[in-house]
């Protein structure tokens, strides 16, 4: 248990919504539109970083072009695929019932973010949401984890920043605030663990467990 914390950072994608499948078969797409082959495992490890950064390491030329190709076809079926994990919506809006600052910090752009908290019903829940468009760094670079926090008017030492991937982990630990990483991670639990999170939720209603004061 942590009762000093009081500021919730989560990321979105792998943390707060399931969009793996919708991920997968973006990248699938634009890989066939464009000839390239990947394995599905490959594909995974593409899930996370800036879309720019992953397309610009397979093809420096056409990375733009892909970007466009990957993004029609995410926003197009975005609403076939996309729902909370388990416990999400009502662990969130517990959190939210005791007066918790809670932020959301993702690589995504603005349009798609505001699709995926549209489905689920989770917009009302946040005081502020950090994309892509709002930050000069990327995670792992602390700065969307120290704009939110500020935003919220937290302080490090009772911020908690939640994420699936590595670069979540490392933006917290960049920051200076105490991470958490989710077992439902697309790449594991095991793969989390290296990245040395202060905690590992392996279901979202632990973390009241974790900020909550026992009655």
């Amino acid at each position: 248990m942590n009762q000093n914390i009081r500021t919730i950072l989560f990321d979105l994608d792998g943390t707060l919504i399931n969009t793996n499948d919708l991920i997968i078969e973006s990248f699938k797409h634009t890989f066939d539109y464009y000839g390239l082959n990947f394995t599905h495992e490959e594909i995974i490890t593409f899930n996370g970083p800036p879309l720019r950064e992953t397309f610009k390491m397979i093809d420096q030329v056409r990375a733009e072009e892909m970007i466009a190709t990957y993004r029609e076809h995410n926003l197009l079926n975005h609403d076939n695929y996309v729902t909370p994990f388990p416990h999400v919506v009502e662990t969130v809006q517990e959190l939210e019932k005791h007066g918790f600052n809670l932020g959301i910090v993702t690589t995504k752009m603005e349009k798609s973010v505001d699709k995926g908290l549209a489905i689920t019903g989770l917009r009302p829940y946040f005081q502020t949401i950090i994309t892509l468009d709002d930050v000069n760094n990327a995670k792992p670079h602390p700065e969307p984890v120290i704009k939110a926090m500020k935003e919220l008017q937290g302080e490090p030492e009772s911020t908690l920043m939640i994420g699936d991937n590595s670069h979540d982990i490392e933006a917290g630990h960049n920051a200076g605030v105490l991470t958490a990483g989710v077992s439902w991670a697309q790449r594991g639990e095991t793969f989390l663990q290296q990245f040395k999170p202060n905690y590992m939720l392996k279901d979202m209603r632990e973390l009241l467990d974790l900020v909550l004061e026992k009655s």
